[in-house]
């Protein structure tokens, strides 16, 4: 009961550091260029659908989705003001984001430690937290990269289904090379990471920006690759932080416990001092 109550603290206290954190550098990097992007939706003229719109997933005649499915096509009941209720709301959803994934490090972290692994804190959480970016944003982002507002875009289901599989594909891999002995667990994580490059992602044949001017597509063109940049620089920042918070975390309130809790055996903790 303990044990659980110091992950949960911990997972919550990670939460409020690396949530903060990762709002201010969507303020700072993001935000902006969501705004500005989001001026030229309403210049655009929406063209029918063709029936061959993907180049890879199969989707039905006339579907269309937007990459942010905004509230601008179909208005919703309630949406958070620009300003300070907006950046308010943000926050709340990156510390619920935050502290899912600080849950699932500290976690993988006390596997680690259960398992023997003769590593320091700090460093056993960037090695989790590296996992972590490798899985959910750069494999993900090598065939779905961050798309901005007004961007036309395949099915949300599909690319949602794709995106699930980069992920899991990822993380099986860094499964495999960490927990398995085998030399063949080098060539087994290249064949999973190579799954979703095979099936490849799902994208329309047909410009992503059709139905905008020629002044608007440039500007458009130009916004999507200072966003695909910013939202690189805003999950290195998370993972970053994450695996720093998590590092201190562990160390501080789990470790001790989780070294009580395995039959009173002591922690494996390597030392830095040079053998006599």
């Amino acid at each position: 009961m303990m044990l659980f109550q110091r992950l949960i603290g911990s997972a919550l206290a990670v939460a409020v550091v690396v949530g903060s954190v990762q709002t201010g550098v969507q303020l700072w990097q993001a935000t902006p260029i969501i705004h500005a992007a989001e001026r030229y939706e309403s210049q655009k003229i929406e063209s029918p659908a063709a029936p061959a719109a993907l180049s890879t997933v199969p989707v039905q005649a006339g579907a269309h989705d937007h990459a942010h499915d905004h509230a601008h096509a179909a208005a919703p009941d309630w949406q958070p003001e620009d300003g300070a209720e907006r950046t308010f709301w943000t926050w709340i959803a990156n510390l619920l984001h935050a502290f899912s994934m600080a849950l699932l490090v500290l976690a993988v972290m006390g596997v680690c430690l259960w398992r023997g692994t003769p590593v320091r804190s700090l460093p056993l959480a960037a090695l989790v937290a590296a996992a972590g970016w490798l899985s959910t944003h750069f494999w993900p982002s090598l065939g779905l990269p961050a798309e901005i507002p007004g961007m036309d875009a395949a099915r949300l289901g599909s690319r949602q289904g794709w995106w699930v599989l980069a992920a899991v594909s990822a993380a099986l891999a860094c499964g495999a090379v960490a927990g398995l002995r085998s030399p063949l667990r080098w060539p087994a994580a290249a064949a999973v990471l190579a799954l979703p490059l095979i099936v490849g992602a799902p994208h329309i044949a047909a410009d992503p920006f059709a139905g905008f001017s020629a002044e608007a597509q440039t500007a458009l063109r130009a916004l999507d690759a200072q966003f695909v940049q910013a939202t690189t620089w805003i999950a290195v920042s998370f993972w970053l932080s994450m695996a720093l918070a998590c590092g201190l975390a562990f160390e501080r309130w789990l470790r001790p416990t989780l070294a009580q809790g395995f039959g009173g055996n002591p922690v494996v903790t390597p030392t830095l001092e040079p053998k006599a």
